[in-house]
């Protein structure tokens, strides 16, 4: 059987491209298609051995670091891809990569990270964080986001099954695309972040610093917690913004290696969470080192972390993305705190593991195959 592996782009080790890592284990002999390839060496070493094929945006000018700039361009770009040779498709999409032409005698299943956020639900939020809801450049870009969902209802009819990375992503897909999806959990290398049991006395929180993330929130929220520390690890466009409303108590490391990013997570007495995300890998990461959560409940935390009211309890939702609503939360969670195991909360993480991934998306795409 040959199998082909879509993925909108190579460019950095991040959370979709752990999904493509672990697809390629379950099929050691697929190729894989992507718009660009610009993975740095000493982060690719999982692609090795795969045949790799990408579209002419490859060579265009500027494209390896402006590759985003030529969106327009993309829809067409993966439907140039040839895959008429695979009978399995598995396309890992965030954007384009669903859209890839296949045939009736070929099975494509397509694992959905989001549709197009910045197309779909998240426009209007999109536009006013870009400054593009007013004038004529605004207009275009309105015009794209509307081209933009058209074509990708249209592909959604080229996929045989969708598969989502959580209940909230599934629900995203239905209101979409009006079709439904199965449920399998991305892959958590939980067997990097150890349990540690004894807690210090702060609290991290760990992010890109971009505007939906709402790292400002936490960190106005600690600033007038005076006597609280939080160390902030993460780097991004909104970096000096946040800096500007911190105070003493606050300690901010930038981007950090894994192996001090986890030495924070297990060391901390809470992770502080206030996006509304499609799955929220970091969660996953910081419960697995038995430490508990205060998130903002909605989107994929709900599906990762057990709140107060649940049998054993890994963490505390607040439900505005406001500074009072976090400080409620932390002093809420500082009364209770003694109750969490650390134990228990490592147990809730071992849900989201990489081996339990690769079995449930091999049974799926063998029942697909089969009927």
């Amino acid at each position: 059987m040959n199998v082909a592996v879509v993925h909108d782009w190579l460019t950095a080790k991040a959370g979709s491209e752990r999904v493509l890592e672990q697809l390629l284990q379950l099929y050691p002999e697929a190729d894989i298609f992507t718009v660009v390839d610009f993975m740095k060496e000493e982060e690719r070493t999982f692609l090795s051995g795969h045949r790799i094929f990408t579209t002419f945006i490859q060579n265009l000018p500027f494209a390896r670091k402006y590759y985003r700039s030529y969106l327009p361009l993309m829809p067409f770009a993966v439907e140039q891809l040839d895959l008429s040779s695979y009978d399995l498709v598995i396309s890992s999409s965030h954007a384009v990569a669903k859209g890839i032409i296949t045939g009736p005698n070929q099975l494509h299943i397509s694992y959905v990270h989001s549709p197009i956020r910045y197309a779909w639900d998240l426009q209007h939020q999109y536009l006013k964080e870009a400054g593009l809801d007013k004038g004529l450049k605004g207009l275009f870009t309105k015009w794209l986001l509307h081209y933009m969902r058209l074509w990708d209802v249209r592909t959604a009819n080229g996929v045989d099954l969708f598969v989502a990375n959580s209940n909230f992503i599934k629900k995203r897909i239905k209101k979409a695309y009006g079709r439904e999806a199965v449920v399998v959990y991305p892959p958590v290398a939980i067997e990097k972040f150890p349990l540690k049991s004894e807690k210090e006395d702060f609290y991290v929180t760990v992010s890109r610093m971009v505007p939906y993330k709402k790292m400002d929130v936490i960190v106005e929220a600690f600033t007038e917690m005076n006597g609280k520390r939080l160390v902030v690890i993460g780097d991004g466009p909104s970096n000096k913004k946040v800096k500007a409303k911190a105070g003493g108590n606050i300690e901010f490391l930038g981007y950090q290696p894994s192996h001090i990013l986890r030495d924070y997570m297990q060391k901390a007495k809470a992770f502080i969470f206030a996006a509304e995300e499609d799955f929220g890998i970091t969660l996953v990461e910081a419960q697995a080192c038995g430490t508990p959560i205060i998130a903002f409940g909605k989107g994929g935390a709900l599906e990762i972390v057990k709140g107060w009211e649940e049998p054993q309890a890994t963490g505390i939702f607040f439900h505005e993305q406001t500074k009072e609503a976090i400080i409620e939360a932390v002093y809420k969670f500082e009364k209770c705190k003694d109750k969490f195991s650390p134990h228990l909360i490592r147990e809730n993480a071992l849900r989201f593991s990489s081996e339990r991934f690769r079995k449930e998306m091999e049974q799926l795409i063998d029942e697909q195959l089969k009927g």
